[in-house]
């Protein structure tokens, strides 16, 4: 990704405290515009699959807000699918409610077929993934559905937000279900001032898109955080794997927290510090301009 393409971006949209006020009109329209104070149409996704506690309540938040949602999101769990996308040839899909499809696939899948299907005719505002049972900070970003549901948006020119709930430290979960609710609220804040700041214009230029992570806060995760981040990714692990050999061709793996520094100015920092992080991410990964330069110094001179 290149952060300093795209973090300059972030950091204009949330500078004003509280993510509320008066913000100055953008100097003129894009394509793709959306109205000022009117409602959005919202494709949401997420991982956990479509009837998960975190996209049903983020479901009714954005609702009541006045937006028009529609769910289209994987069948089942599709933690830590990534940004897989089936081959086909054949996808099974339910419309078990009036705005609510899911798809027997990868959260990829579910915004593919969204766009391609269900909004057809004309695409979202935005696209939505989340709000996720647990974090997506540092490398489980890069391995992340949630994320995953985000990038396939990117794609496709449409703007998205990633949204998760967590962090690194072992999940008490009705902690975390507690802080879906406070994720929800901010999440609304964070869309209405990309509609405000968007004056008739694109929520979010195009290929860009934002991650946000809310911290657990308060001893039963009900707690509001003390602020809000622009970060980059954590390099960090995170988690990691032990595997044990049973003897019978099969390994035992054993998955837990790997204690690290958190980066400075990182999504780990951030959100261990009780703060929203919130990311840009793009569909590429490409690496910045001083990675550029570094490659281009290693194979300077290299012939094939």
């Amino acid at each position: 990704m290149s952060r300093k393409r795209v973090l300059p971006l972030a950091a204009l949209l949330l500078c004003v405290p509280a993510l509320t006020g008066t913000v100055p009109a953008s100097a003129a329209a894009l394509p793709g515009s959306v109205g000022r104070s009117g409602p959005l149409r919202i494709l949401l996704t997420n991982d956990d699959g479509y009837d998960a506690p975190g996209i049903r309540l983020l479901f009714d938040r954005l609702t009541a807000a006045g937006h028009e949602v529609t769910i289209v999101a994987p069948l089942t769990n599709q933690s830590g699918a990534g940004t897989k996308l089936m081959s086909g040839p054949a996808v099974r899909v339910e419309h078990p409610e009036p705005r609510v499809w899911a798809v027997d696939g990868t959260p990829g899948d579910a915004v593919s077929f969204g766009l391609a299907a269900v909004f057809r005719d004309r695409a979202p505002d935005l696209v939505v993934s989340g709000t996720n049972f647990g974090p997506n900070v540092a490398a489980l970003a890069t391995h992340s559905g949630t994320v995953g549901g985000a990038v396939a948006a990117l794609e496709r020119g449409v703007p998205a937000l990633a949204v998760s709930t967590g962090e690194l430290a072992v999940p008490v979960p009705q902690q975390i279900l507690n802080a879906v609710r406070p994720t929800g609220d901010f999440a609304v804040k964070l869309i209405d001032r990309l509609r405000d700041r968007a004056r008739g214009g694109r929520l979010l230029p195009e290929h860009v898109g934002l991650h946000v992570n809310h911290p657990v806060v308060g001893a039963d995760g009900t707690g509001t955080a003390r602020g809000v981040s622009v970060t980059t990714q954590d390099p960090q692990l995170g988690l990691g794997a032990r595997y044990t050999d049973s003897g019978d061709g099969t390994w035992k793996v054993d998955v837990a927290l790997v204690p690290a520094p958190a980066g400075r100015g990182g999504d780990v920092e951030a959100v261990g510090a009780d703060r929203v992080s919130v990311t840009p991410i793009t569909p590429d990964w490409s690496g910045g301009t001083a990675d550029r330069a570094a490659a281009a110094a290693l194979l300077k001179g290299l012939r094939p």
